[in-house]
């Protein structure tokens, strides 16, 4: 068993019906990849990525706002009420971008601050988005006192330092195909030395398709070529990182996991 931790499914160009949508989950389930976590990246958006993902069992589903959409604002009732929604497993996501939208920094840290207090308030975990915002978001993270329910940073690009703070506030670290790439030996670096208890792999997509697969449209079953990638760099079978990072997820989400009997 494999689990696509973060990926757009509501997003795919390559799924614009259900029945389209319906073959791209069954091209990842033959293979190997059985559960998918759909991320919420506008509140607007949400409603119809979960009715989008309504038939599928193995699809959950987060609820949040990203740094980079903080400008279609957070209504924090209406997210009350999407939390609720009972294949939400977690909040976000959400986070800090100052490499591509420093001029909202204000706002980006008011809604990172309350979803960060709503994680808390209904105990899901949180779903990080963070580039170029390292000290800003382990802050936030510290003083709204995350480590209470935990969570990911997600498509880690950041330092091992990065990497270990978080992993110390008891959040997993998820690898996306940028690690992958041919420029990405620093990140490889740190892939290396991530707890195993702590690692989860994703697609993020429909972006950043891994190699071999650049230049094409992100899906769901090339979280498997991230996966045989990051176990031949960690010296590990495939079938064992299928194992634990699939253990790892439903550790986390444990909602998730709640929904399928674990």
């Amino acid at each position: 068993m494999l689990i696509d931790s973060h990926c757009h499914l509501d997003r795919l160009k390559a799924a614009p019906d259900q029945q389209s949508l319906r073959e791209i989950i069954a091209q990842a389930k033959s293979r190997g990849v059985d559960y998918f976590l759909c991320v919420n990246v506008r509140q607007q958006g949400f409603v119809s990525m979960r009715d989008k993902m309504a038939e599928f069992d193995q699809v959950f589903l987060s609820a949040g706002v990203h740094p980079l959409d903080v400008q279609d604002g957070l209504n924090r009732f209406e997210l009350n009420e999407f939390v609720k929604e009972p294949k939400v497993v977690a909040i976000g996501e959400t986070g800090l971008d100052y490499f591509y939208a420093n001029e909202t920094k204000a706002l980006q840290q008011s809604c990172f601050e309350q979803q960060i207090e709503l994680a808390v308030e209904v105990n899901k975990p949180l779903i990080i988005h963070t580039r170029d915002a390292r000290e800003d978001t382990l802050n936030f993270l510290k003083n709204g006192h995350a480590d209470k329910v935990g969570g990911v940073l997600h498509c880690f690009t950041e330092s091992w330092e990065m990497a270990k703070a978080a992993i110390d506030l008891g959040f997993y670290i998820s690898v996306s195909g940028i690690a992958t790439f041919k420029n990405a030996g620093e990140l490889r670096t740190v892939m290396r030395k991530v707890p195993r208890d702590r690692l989860l792999v994703e697609t993020d997509s429909p972006y950043l398709a891994p190699v071999p697969h650049r230049g094409k449209e992100n899906q769901p079953a090339y979280v498997r070529d991230v996966a045989e990638f990051i176990a031949e760099l960690r010296g590990e079978s495939y079938e064992e990182l299928a194992e634990y990072t699939s253990n790892n997820f439903f550790n986390l989400f444990t909602d998730a996991a709640k929904l399928v009997g674990r």
